[in-house]
Formats: structure tokens, C-alpha cells, sequence
């Protein structure tokens, strides 16, 4: 069953990008950009799981995530907080947050967190490792990505990468021979309002090939001039699994 979260953020820019990616993910979003609308919309209808600016206008976050616990409603809430807010990020989870995130944020970041506190709420944790692991492993050919690990391996070698060149290969895995402008990996990686240049996109690329030489023949990311990178699979194993 398709789970539904809500987003209430009043930035626009971010809340398109959330509501864009979290639907790419698969789950069902809907959006509020007032304070008291979403809250409203919180206690009348069900969601797994919300995703809540501190920072609204008609009342704050803070004071929606009271309300909404002092109503007896349990739904998750994951706050989205400034950079250096952390009074507010101590006061969010005292009210009763599941978990916080701090602006600017990669998107497999948001994700990542996103699965996580579902899972906490579902008793995912409480089954066995191995298939939780199973289910949190992507398969490519002979490539498999960990992404609540940050694991990497290629056959029966593993491949150390930095947190960045990760997520670089975790965004391009989830759609495997779909062009991804560097624009895509911007935004997922470094955040919609990172400054820095595309050129941080292509040295992070550059790194990630020659880790994959070890077996180029199974996997590899091709170029197309003057869009973006696709990962291609040579060797494929069965269905792209992620959890």
C-alpha cells in the first residue's frame, strides 16, 4: 500500500523539490504552506508519516507539532530546521519529533531519513538482520549498494567511497540507464541551494569511474555531452531490489 506523507513548508522552491522527489520514491504527498491549514489537514486525515517546516506562517511548527500530540496523534514527524537552529532542533524533539533534518540537504539524506523513522514506526527494526538488510540492498549486475550502510560492492570486492561519491552512485542506481542532468544531481546530493558549481558534480563522477574500473564490464557511467551521467549495467543479475 502506497504510503501517505504530508510536507507543510511554505518555501516553494523546497516544497516542489520535496513533493517531486518523495513522489519519484513512490509514496503519496500532499503539501500545505499555511501553518493552521496543516495542521488541520493533520488531524482529519491519516498520514504515515509528516514533514514539518519550523518556520510557517499562522503558526509555527513547533506549536503544530504540540497540538497535534496533546490531541493523542501519534503520526511521525521528521522537522526541518536552518542550519545552526539547534535549540529549536532540542525543542522539536522534546515536543514529541521522530527525527529533524537541517537546510541545506541532500535529497538521498531526506530519503534515507524518511525510510528510516518509517520503519521504526512499522516494527521494522524488530526482524531479523539479514532480511532487513535484504530489504534496504540494491542490485545491479554485480554491483550492490547498502544505503542505510553506506556499503559498496562490486562482485565480491568492496569499494570505499566518501559520503558524497555515494550518494552521487545511490541517486544514479535508483534509475539505472536514465540521464540524470547534473542539475538532478545538484539538487539530490548538495542541496537546491548549494553555491557551488556543476564542476563538483563532474569531479565526484570522475572518482566514483575509477572505483568502478574494477570491473567496468558489469557497471559503469557513460557521459552525454552537455546534459548529465547515466549508470549502465553490462551485467544484469535480476530487477533493481531497494527497500
Amino acid at each position: 500500500m502506497t504510503k501517505r506523507l504530508l510536507v507543510i513548508e511554505d518555501e516553494s522552491t523546497l516544497s516542489r523539490l520535496l513533493s517531486y522527489n518523495l513522489t519519484q520514491e513512490g509514496y503519496e504527498v500532499t503539501v500545505e504552506d499555511h501553518g493552521s491549514a496543516g495542521l488541520e489537514r493533520a488531524q482529519n486525515e491519516s498520514f504515515e508519516l509528516i514533514l514539518l517546516d519550523l518556520m510557517l506562517p499562522g503558526m509555527s511548527g513547533l506549536d503544530i507539532l504540540r497540538k497535534l500530540r496533546s490531541s493523542g496523534i501519534r503520526t511521525p514527524v521528521v522537522i526541518l530546521t536552518a542550519k545552526n537552529a539547534e535549540e529549536e532542533v532540542v525543542e522539536g524533539l522534546k515536543a514529541g519529533a521522530d527525527d529533524y533534518i537541517t537546510k541545506p540537504f541532500g535529497v538521498s539524506e531526506l530519503l534515507a531519513r524518511v525510510a528510516a523513522v518509517l520503519r521504526r514506526a512499522t516494527g521494522r527494526e524488530d526482524q531479523p538482520m539479514d532480511e532487513d538488510v535484504q530489504e534496504s540492498r540494491i542490485e545491479l549486475g554485480d554491483l550492490m549498494i547498502y544505503p542505510d550502510k553506506y556499503e559498496v560492492a562490486l562482485g565480491t570486492q568492496q569499494i570505499t567511497l566518501r559520503p558524497k561519491e555515494f550518494e552521487v552512485l545511490l541517486y544514479l542506481a535508483r534509475k539505472p540507464g536514465v540521464v540524470m542532468t547534473r542539475d538532478d544531481l545538484m539538487n539530490a546530493v548538495w542541496g537546491f541551494d548549494y553555491i557551488g558549481g556543476q564542476r563538483t558534480v563532474d569531479v565526484h563522477v570522475s572518482s566514483l569511474r575509477k572505483k568502478l574500473e574494477l570491473d567496468p564490464d558489469s557497471v559503469h557511467i557513460d557521459s552525454i555531452r552537455g546534459v548529465g551521467y547515466k549508470l549502465v549495467v553490462r551485467k544484469k543479475t535480476g530487477a533493481p531490489h531497494s527497500g
